[in-house]
């Protein structure tokens, strides 16, 4: 029986990660790997990384992280905002790997088809702590700065052609929502996102104001909506099983070595999900 295996938050361009990939391998030559964002910061290192596991898993399905959307001095490549997206797409689909933007594949090795369906949504700022749940934004930050809180996206994540993020995601939230209520009926899925779609794995952020640049209250309903066998998300650096209205949430991240090298378990690059 294949296995579906999932990845997130490779960073592999921080020291001592990269040796982690050659731990990221299938147990049959039917085995699918979901890929859930942050591979790296530099596209080069995204999508020679991903042409790797390309090499290795029968399919690969990748979704943008906030990191391979920024635009850096280190990075020879310059794309910026919705152009740096749809270059990641066109590499990705050169090299053999999903994207969102592709039809979505069903894995078919269960009791019921399920549709494998990749989300970009970005975040919307919409998850406040209780102090800034009914100000302005700017008022949000400024708390946010204040607790010693400011995402690196703000200065390294552009939006062009929108005029916010916040703006680019609920064009995200507009079409991604289309394309999720054309899967059939019969069908179960697995939700793939960078930025968890429900509220509730961020409770144990050591900054709550960080919740801002993690989600959007849009999708707070998407895992029952949408049939979800499994909602499975990075970004936090925290991997663990929860479960919401009995639907499992499944956080894959590697992090960085400082964070892993912490766990008991150390290094888990890659994580069974079915």
């Amino acid at each position: 029986m294949p296995t579906l295996y999932a990845t997130s938050d490779l960073h592999v361009t921080h020291q001592g990660n990269a040796p982690l990939v050659d731990r990221i391998q299938p147990t049959s030559a039917e085995d699918w790997l979901l890929v859930v964002g942050d591979v790296g910061e530099r596209m080069s290192a995204v999508v020679d990384t991903l042409a790797v596991l390309r090499e290795r898993f029968a399919t690969v399905v990748w979704v943008p992280g906030n990191h391979e959307l920024w635009t850096t001095v280190k990075d020879p490549d310059t794309h910026r905002g919705k152009d740096r997206y749809d270059e990641l797409v066109r590499r990705c689909r050169a090299i053999g790997v999903l994207t969102p933007e592709d039809e979505f594949p069903v894995w078919r090795h269960g009791a019921r088809p399920l549709t494998i369906a990749p989300l970009f949504l970005l975040y919307d700022y919409t998850w406040r702590t209780p102090s800034a749940e009914d100000v302005p934004l700017e008022e949000a930050m400024r708390q946010a700065r204040e607790a010693g809180v400011v995402c690196t996206d703000e200065y390294l994540l552009h939006a062009d052609p929108f005029e916010s993020r916040a703006r680019w995601c609920a064009s995200r939230l507009e079409l991604t929502e289309k394309k999720l209520a054309a899967i059939p009926a019969d069908h179960g899925t697995v939700l793939m996102s960078h930025w968890p779609l429900h509220r509730h794995p961020t409770a144990p952020l050591h900054y709550p104001e960080f919740a801002m640049w993690c989600g959007t209250k849009e999708t707070a309903d998407w895992h029952l909506r949408f049939r979800a066998e499994v909602a499975v998300y990075g970004h936090l650096h925290i991997p663990r099983t929860t479960y919401h209205d009995r639907v499992r949430f499944e956080e894959v991240s590697l992090g960085y070595p400082r964070e892993w090298r912490k766990r008991a378990r150390g290094a888990v690059p890659m994580r069974a999900l079915l």
